[in-house]
């Protein structure tokens, strides 16, 4: 008999809902700590920085942060900078995300760019081509245009 759903071993699941809650509550204080706190590194002054997600090990001991700094004429040299600041400043914000969570533990954090914003600018820029926009029509589209001739 057997007591659990049947997985397969190895089988790639996603987060589970205590990663998933714990990963967020991180996310919403991170965010008020970057809005309120005055960092000390060079590299993020005058920067703001968007946290779209966090991700937690199983464990909830690490946090992977996807940010996005923000700001005009940033560079992609400028984002490898902002990104390796918030690294520098990583125990300072853990020391800070301590105080505002309730957590058995504080979790490392860990922070990386997150692609997903250039991805969707580069897909709008793609559905814009007038090449893509006519294989995006729908029939309605092209039968509704042939009434009007």
């Amino acid at each position: 008999m057997k007591r659990h759903a049947d997985t397969k071993k190895g089988a790639a699941t996603g987060p589970s809902q205590r990663q998933l809650r714990a990963g967020e509550l991180i996310r919403h204080a991170l965010v008020e700590i970057l809005r309120e706190e005055e960092l000390q590194d060079e590299a993020l002054h005058n920067i703001s920085v968007t946290v779209s997600e966090v991700r937690m090990s199983p464990d909830l001991k690490h946090a992977v942060c996807f940010v996005e700094p923000l700001g005009a004429g940033l560079t992609g040299e400028d984002t490898t900078e902002v990104i390796k600041g918030l690294n520098r400043v990583a125990k300072f914000l853990r020391g800070r995300l301590g105080r505002s969570i309730d957590m058995k533990f504080t979790p490392d954090l860990k922070f990386i760019h997150d692609e997903s914003f250039g991805t969707a600018a580069y897909m709008d820029k793609l559905f814009l081509d007038p090449r893509v926009q006519q294989d995006t029509r729908t029939l309605s589209d092209v039968l509704g245009e042939d009434d009007e001739d």
